[in-house]
């Protein structure tokens, strides 16, 4: 059985059965029979009515699913229903972009056309986390579905309920039965539906050592995969910040989502000659965050979404703190009383590079803090971590802003505001936080096949062959 549990009270939601081999190979079944038989040749207009659909549907059931993703996973509910909104705004930016994303792409020779027509891969396969337990499935699964592919998700065990949900909402936009299909499984079995001859595609948003598992299983089967994984995102502050601004952005970033993002600004990294400054405004914005019960509209920080990993995360403290240059804790550092799985805003100051806190992702409400002396030791520490996702650059100077935006090693360099997921931008890390990408038009084209086309006109000699 799949038993999901709220993280704010320790109790037990709702229980469900796993899908067997037989339920499985029936789905399978479906899925490829939908997309072999139908999906793939429908018109992109049918297709994108659906997903504008998809938006309606999301929109009329927003607080109903809000509270759905703040009761399986935690996510204070001003967050969760603004989660249901961007799931939105991603359908209708398909819906308006795809067309121009799937456009052959014309490549000039001595043929009389020759291009590139990006023709749908085929079913693909998604396992994905309980973070954003709707965005993260939506973001693979709109662009998968405009392109043609149909859809199977593996969602994680403790956002069961989220992954049926999305399920019915497909179903209510007009979606037929076997395009988006969800598989109540565990890692054994997601190994066989990866090597099923049926899959075309896998993808998966989750930890580098999830990231290895399914890389290497998909490899041995030649299935074409993307993998967003870990992040231990820099946010750096240059000497000419606006250090107010550059607070609220970088505890807006490191707390969002209870601290449980791959975004997160997980590493803040200041100039020297602002550091003790900065360093008071962070605190100030932390110990002003209000920590409690995720329904209430002025929670800013919610429960981690189970407790092995608060306790992880309260490890990852302590052994920071006992390192040799783990630095000073100046806020929270421990579990917070009574039930739940909470943990109380935590700064720390002084970290070393190769502290726990800083060397490993924290998946929970902690910052650390570490002063450079100059751009290029800024850069040196950004780069210092094997985690290569996003990162985001405080300066007044935009150009001194870009040209250490071209040294850090990551995805996404962010410049004046905190690191995000956009349906208009590509989304997606190097490194251990993985490869391809997600969002706009490449996001849209990972699953597709990029087939060459060339047209030469008939020869005039008879026959029409060469002698």
């Amino acid at each position: 059985m799949i038993e999901t549990v709220n993280p704010a009270t320790g109790e037990v939601i709702e229980r469900y059965e796993e899908h067997d081999e037989a339920v499985v190979a029936e789905k399978l079944a479906r899925a490829w029979a939908r997309w072999h038989d139908d999906w793939r040749h429908r018109p992109l207009d049918e297709r994108l009515a659906v997903l504008s659909g998809t938006a309606e549907a999301l929109e009329a059931r927003r607080d109903e699913l809000g509270l759905l993703i703040t009761t399986e996973m935690g996510k204070p509910i001003a967050a969760a229903r603004a989660e249901v909104d961007k799931c939105a705004r991603l359908c209708r930016h398909y819906v308006e972009h795809s067309a121009g994303y799937l456009e052959h792409e014309r490549h000039p020779t001595e043929a009389e056309r020759s291009y590139v027509r990006f023709d749908p891969l085929g079913p693909v396969f998604a396992i994905m986390p309980w973070n954003f337990p709707l965005w993260q499935v939506f973001r693979f699964a709109v662009p998968s579905l405009a392109a043609g592919n149909v859809g199977l998700l593996k969602h994680a065990s403790i956002t069961t309920g989220c992954a049926l949900a999305i399920e019915d909402v497909l179903a209510d936009a007009g979606l037929p039965d076997g395009a988006f299909t969800t598989l109540l499984i565990d890692h054994t079995a997601a190994a066989d539906v990866i090597g099923d001859r049926r899959i075309r595609g896998v993808t998966l948003t989750g930890s580098d050592r999830a990231g290895r598992a399914v890389g290497s299983a998909a490899g041995n089967h030649l299935k074409k995969t993307v993998l967003e994984l870990g992040g231990s995102d820099p946010c750096i502050v240059l000497d000419d910040a606006d250090l107010d601004e550059a607070a609220r952005g970088a505890v807006a970033s490191r707390y969002l989502n209870s601290g449980q993002s791959c975004i997160n600004a997980k590493r803040i990294i200041v100039a020297s000659g602002v550091y003790e400054e900065f360093v008071e405004r962070v605190v100030a914005e932390v110990e002003g965050l209000a920590v409690g019960d995720p329904t209430d509209e002025a929670t800013d920080i919610g429960p981690l979404a189970r407790g092995d990993l608060r306790d992880d995360v309260h490890d990852q403290v302590r052994r920071t703190l006992d390192h040799p240059d783990g630095g000073t804790l100046v806020a929270g550092g421990r579990p917070e009383d009574g039930p739940g799985f909470f943990y109380q805003p935590t700064v720390i100051r002084d970290v070393d590079a190769q502290a726990p806190a800083a060397a490993e992702e924290v998946f929970g409400p902690v910052a650390v803090l570490m002063d450079a002396e100059h751009d290029e030791a800024a850069v040196a520490l950004a780069n210092s971590s094997r985690f290569g996702l996003g990162a985001a650059i405080w300066t007044r100077d935009l150009e001194r802003g870009e040209n250490m935006a071209a040294r850090i090693e990551s995805g996404m360099v962010f410049i004046n505001e905190v690191v995000t997921s956009d349906p208009r931008l590509p989304f997606g890390g190097v490194k251990d936080s993985g490869y391809g990408r997600e969002l706009a038009g490449q996001g849209l084209r990972e699953f597709t096949n990029a087939k060459t086309v060339w047209v030469s006109a008939p020869s005039e000699t008879a026959g029409g062959g060469v002698e």
